[in-house]
């Protein structure tokens, strides 16, 4: 099992997105147990990012949004970093 981190500013971040969209609290939980459980699983939509954001990965909350990840395998540490959309994040 991985240690999903949600840093301060994430949280922050997180609660604003979910003011906004209140539907998507359930698969917010969700998506969140499965990282948790396999972090690789694919529904997940686990991805390694470009450009200045290569050291970065995103999983797909839904075909809209993502959250921006700090993935650290050799501690299974995963650490959540940002949420939003796919052209720009929140």
């Amino acid at each position: 099992m991985a240690k999903v981190i949600l840093t301060t500013s994430f949280k922050k971040k997180a609660m604003a997105f979910l003011k906004l969209h209140p539907s998507l609290k359930a698969k917010y939980k969700k998506t969140l147990l499965l990282l948790q459980v396999n972090p690789f699983h694919p529904s997940l939509r686990l991805l390694k990012l470009k450009g200045i954001l290569s050291d970065m990965h995103s999983f797909s909350l839904n075909m809209k949004y993502r959250i921006l990840l700090d993935f650290i395998i050799k501690d299974d540490q995963v650490i959540l970093i940002d949420i939003g959309d796919h052209n720009g994040l929140y």
